[in-house]
């Protein structure tokens, strides 16, 4: 008798019962009912504590202390309870309670048998019984996506950690878009960090993908037009070893040069015997100069981003290893045109390996993209949003896993957010955030939402097909090289002012020695 903490009241249905109770529990705590010849499994999803004396329309403080006095410790304790189904299989009742029915904690041996999970993800133990570790199903996480949400400073970047070095210790793949750098020098305890430099071999680009690096809109349609044909010339000649220099953007440029110089309206513009173009305008040749102009500007800001000598990317991805792109000293733009390549060419290469082609990529990756609010922005349409969608629909079937990591949820693409099928929210005080999250989470009710405000630093809420039922979870720390932590500003102040110090100390030493010389 010592385990039941109260009984059910009022009507009950199949997903919810209210109860009384005398003992307090904790919110998010796991309970046990048994009816119809069954245990049914709970979680605690609301409490409230009160006095049926102390009511709201006292508003004397004497008066209230005084018939505290008298009453004691009368008080209540009302709560509600989403049932979650059988132990065995949790599959919901058909029936709902009895009035009355008892509520117990469930114990642990129940819950190891809930979470029970021989070849999961460790992602920490219940807030509510720290014997109980949490494991997550990696199948499901992987192929049905993940989201993880916070505030700043809640404990996103402990919770990636956890994960990655988790998929490491079975042999994962991960693949981190490292938006500040925050990965490059972790210390992964089950397996080293593969640095891919953020550089791209342009043969293996499509053309909008540099269309958009050179600033060439799509309504630009005679400026598109020649870009596009000397992008393809200029693939065709490093291909066939024609090319006299390997400077991609220089033999676009030249072709380009080509055309402007020597193209006339009367003139048919060739290459190796082929008609390119029949005639060259006046017109035409400005829009050429115009394209010439922005290729310099290109080449200016974005010269150091295509290497013709390199591999493909794809190439140089380490299975059982935390490849990290670094993404941390490039801007928005190229961030975005580089996870559009990655994501393009991944799910264009898992799709041929499937269907015969085993040179291709013969093994499933999971995408992390940190700050995916801004590749996958609510209100732009960036490419890298359009191949976010792409994977976050179509990479289940291919073995292609996508994790958006984002502190700011309101600005997430609703489309990509809602695919996660799989959620790890921290910490979230914002209403417009809990809003856009609820919105794309059918499995988080008003009474959880409620809860995200109280999560303290590494605490989640875990939703979704990698863990059996809804889970407050006290998430583990990360045991590696810590990551994404904030700067300590007290300690960097007080270092510049010792560093300048001591360089004024060795000034004045070297200014004493060079006096004693003369």
């Amino acid at each position: 008798m010592e385990n039941i903490i109260g009984r059910s009241i009022g009507e009950t249905s199949l997903t919810q019962i209210s109860f009384i109770s005398k003992d307090m529990p904790k919110m998010g705590e796991y309970v046990t009912m048994e009816y119809n010849n069954q245990i049914i499994l709970g979680m605690i999803e609301s409490l409230v504590r009160g006095s049926v004396s102390l009511n709201a329309d006292i508003y004397d403080p004497d008066t209230i202390y005084r018939i505290r006095s008298i009453e004691g410790d009368d008080y209540y304790i009302k709560g509600t309870i989403k049932i979650l189904g059988d132990i065995d299989n949790l599959k919901i009742p058909r029936t709902p309670a009895p009035p009355a029915t008892e509520i117990k904690i469930a114990s642990k041996e129940i819950l190891n048998k809930v979470f029970k999970n021989e070849n999961g993800l460790k992602l920490g133990n219940l807030i509510s019984n720290d014997n109980v570790s949490v494991k997550l199903d990696i199948n499901k996480m992987v192929s049905r996506h993940l989201a993880i949400l916070a505030m700043t400073g809640a404990g996103k970047s402990n919770t990636v950690s956890v994960l990655i070095d988790g998929l490491l210790e079975k042999n994962g793949c991960p693949f981190i878009f490292d938006m500040h750098s925050e990965y490059v020098n972790a210390d992964f305890p089950n397996g080293k960090v593969n640095i891919i430099k953020p550089v791209i071999n342009p043969l293996h680009m499509d053309f909008p993908e540099i269309q958009s690096l050179a600033n060439i809109r799509s309504n630009s349609y005679i400026q598109e037009r020649y870009f596009r044909k000397a992008f393809y010339l200029a693939k065709k000649e490093i291909r066939s070893g024609t090319a006299s220099s390997q400077n991609f953007i220089q033999i676009i440029k030249d072709f380009l040069n080509y055309w402007y110089g020597d193209g006339t309206e009367s003139e048919k513009v060739t290459y190796n015997n082929e008609i390119i173009f029949n005639t060259i305008s006046s017109k035409d040749k400005n829009s050429i100069m115009d394209v010439l102009n922005k290729l310099d500007d290109l080449e200016d800001k974005y010269g150091k981003l295509f290497n013709t000598n390199i591999n493909s990317i794809l190439s140089q991805i380490e299975l059982g290893q935390a490849n990290v792109i670094d993404l941390g000293q490039v801007d928005d733009l190229i961030s975005e045109v580089l996870v559009e390549h990655i994501l393009r060419v991944s799910l264009k290469s898992r799709k041929d390996y499937i269907h015969g082609k085993k040179d291709e990529l013969s093994y499933p990756i999971f995408f992390v993209l940190e700050e995916a609010h801004i590749l996958a922005p609510n209100g732009r349409d960036p490419k890298s949003k359009y191949w976010i969608r792409r994977i976050a629909r179509e990479g289940r079937k291919f073995g292609l896993g996508l994790c958006l990591v984002s502190q700011s949820p309101k600005t997430i693409d609703p489309d990509a957010l809602s695919q996660a099928n799989n959620m790890i929210i921290l910490r979230l005080v914002e209403p417009k955030d809990q809003r856009h999250v609820q919105t794309a989470s059918e499995s988080l009710s008003d009474d959880l939402v409620t809860q995200l405000p109280s999560l303290n630093i590494g605490e989640a809420l875990v939703l979704g097909l990698m863990t059996k039922v809804p889970t407050l979870v006290k998430v583990d720390e990360f045991k590696g090289r810590s990551v994404g932590g904030d700067i300590d500003i007290l300690n960097a102040w007080s270092s510049e002012v010792q560093n300048e110090q001591v360089e004024l100390e060795k000034q004045m030493e070297e200014s004493k020695s060079l006096d004693g010389l003369y």
